[in-house]
C-alpha cells in the first residue's frame, strides 16, 4: 500500500464525517411533531404558562409544539410518562415542584426524577395565595387559623394532587400553626377552583392565574401569599410570614425536563430555545400579567436548585409524617 491509498482513504473519512454533520444538526429540531407535556387539567396555572411558551416555541424552531394534558396523580402520571418515552428530542416536559422534588419523598413514582430525567432549564416561579370562598365568612388569615385551631380537620384545603405544591405548603402552613387540616387532593388546579367556588371546602393554596380572576370578580377573599415579600400584582395582600409566621415561604414553580436518554446535543439546544423563550420580552409580559416570573436558567443551575428543593421538602415530609393518600 503506498501513501497514495492512504491519502484517498484519510479522505474518505473526512468526507464521511463532514456528511454525517449535518445529519447530527438535522436531529433538532426533531423531524415528527413536538409535544409539551403538562401533568394537569387544563385551566391551571401550568397549562397557562405551557401554551404561552409553546407558541413561542413553536414559532421559534419553525414547528408547532403541541401541549398534552396528561392530569392525575399530581402530575407524577406525565412525568412518568415522558421519564419512559421518546429519546430524539421531540417530547419535552413542563415539570413540577411535586412531581420532581415532593412526591419521591412520600410515595412510590415510577421514575427518578435525578436519573429519568434530564433538566432542560427552569421555567416560571411563583407564590400561592391563600384563597377562601367569599361567602364562608373566613375574613384573614387570622380567622382562618382560628377555624383551623378549633378541632382536628376543622378546615379543609385542596391542591392539585398529593405531593403537589399546594399540598405541601398547606402542610408546612398546618406545621406552623400546630394544627391538623384535612387534605382534599384534585387532578389540577381548574378542577380545585371550581370546587373553592361552590364552598365545597375552607381554602386553597392557589396558583395566582387561577385565582386572580375570581379575587378581581369578589368570589374569592384572598388572606395571604406564601412568598417572602408581596408580589407587585397583589400588593395589599400581606404574605404569611408578615401575618405572624417569620421566615414562612413557599415557592410554587415549573421547570423543563426531558427523557434523561435523550442525547446530550439536543438536551443542549433545547436549553438555548427554551431561554431564548423565557427571555423574550413579550413572553415575560405576558407571563408577569398571569402572576408568573420567568426563571430561564443553565441546565446544571437547575440540578443544583432541585437538589436544594428536594431537601428541603423532604425534611416537612417526614416532620409531617405525609405518606400517599
Amino acid at each position: 500500500m503506498n501513501k497514495r491509498y492512504w491519502l484517498r482513504l484519510a479522505l474518505v473519512g473526512a468526507a464521511a464525517t463532514l456528511a454525517a454533520a449535518p445529519v447530527l444538526a438535522q436531529d433538532f429540531p426533531p423531524k415528527k411533531a413536538v409535544t409539551m407535556v403538562v401533568g394537569f387539567a387544563p385551566g391551571g396555572a401550568a397549562d397557562a404558562a405551557a401554551r404561552l411558551i409553546a407558541k413561542k416555541l413553536g414559532d421559534n424552531i419553525g414547528q408547532t409544539v403541541v401541549v398534552d394534558n396528561k392530569a392525575g396523580a399530581g402530575g407524577n402520571i406525565a412525568h412518568q410518562l415522558v421519564a419512559n418515552g421518546p429519546t430524539d428530542g421531540s417530547t419535552i416536559l413542563l415539570g413540577s415542584i411535586g412531581p420532581l422534588t415532593i412526591a419521591p419523598h412520600m410515595m412510590k413514582v415510577g421514575y427518578d426524577p435525578f436519573k429519568d430525567l434530564a433538566p432542560l432549564s427552569g421555567g416560571v416561579h411563583f407564590p400561592n395565595v391563600l384563597v377562601v370562598n367569599a361567602g364562608s365568612g373566613i375574613k384573614s388569615l387570622a380567622d382562618f387559623v382560628a377555624a383551623a385551631r378549633k378541632g382536628k380537620d376543622a378546615v379543609s384545603f385542596a391542591s392539585t394532587g398529593s405531593g403537589s405544591a399546594s399540598h405541601l405548603t398547606g402542610e408546612l402552613f398546618a406545621l406552623q400553626i400546630k394544627a391538623d387540616m384535612l387534605h382534599v387532593p384534585y387532578k389540577g388546579g381548574a378542577p380545585a377552583m371550581q370546587d373553592l367556588l361552590a364552598n365545597r371546602f375552607t381554602g386553597y393554596f392557589a396558583a395566582p392565574p387561577t385565582a386572580l380572576p375570581h379575587i378581581e370578580s369578589g368570589k374569592l377573599t384572598p388572606l395571604a401569599t406564601t412568598g417572602l415579600a408581596r408580589p407587585s400584582y397583589m400588593p395589599n395582600i400581606p404574605t404569611v410570614a408578615e401575618s405572624g409566621y417569620p421566615g414562612f415561604e413557599a415557592l410554587n414553580w415549573y421547570a423543563f425536563v426531558a427523557s434523561a436518554k435523550t442525547p446530550g446535543p439536543i438536551l443542549d439546544r433545547w436549553n438555548q430555545e427554551i431561554v431564548k423563550v423565557l427571555r423574550d420580552a413579550e413572553v415575560r409580559d405576558a407571563l408577569t400579567k398571569l402572576g408568573l416570573t420567568p426563571h430561564p436558567t443553565t441546565r446544571a443551575e437547575l440540578t443544583d436548585f432541585m437538589t436544594k428543593e428536594s431537601t428541603k421538602w423532604g425534611t416537612i415530609v417526614r416532620e409531617r409524617k405525609i405518606t400517599n393518600e
